[in-house]
């Protein structure tokens, strides 16, 4: 299987972008409206053609995150439940992503 693309302006193999690159922002988010996965609501806007699109509450099990410690693709809502940590490897995500989950996420 080959890996999955990330667009944006990523800056290393674990899916930090020149806006967001802590330890910690290691997730990149498939954007509904595209299917393509950034690692940021800015890359997106930078990026792409088209304005961004939210995930509906009921479509919280696709698979649209992916960690860019193991490269797992998680489900919105595993992702959301997760704690912070991945439930694969158990990388420490970025708790303050909370505060952009309308950007991405119908709650």
């Amino acid at each position: 299987m080959s890996p999955i693309k990330v667009y944006g302006k990523v800056i290393d193999d674990n899916t930090r972008c020149e806006h967001y690159h802590s330890t910690v922002d290691i997730i990149a988010i498939k954007f509904k409206c595209c299917d393509k996965y950034y690692p940021c609501y800015q890359c997106h806007e930078e990026m792409a053609d088209h304005a961004a699109q939210t995930w509906n509450k009921n479509e919280w099990n696709v698979k649209a995150i992916l960690c860019g410690a193991c490269k797992k693709e998680l489900t919105i809502q595993e992702y959301i439940e997760s704690g912070n940590n991945c439930p694969n490897c158990k990388a420490a995500f970025n708790s303050s992503c909370s505060k952009h989950y309308h950007l991405y996420f119908q709650t």
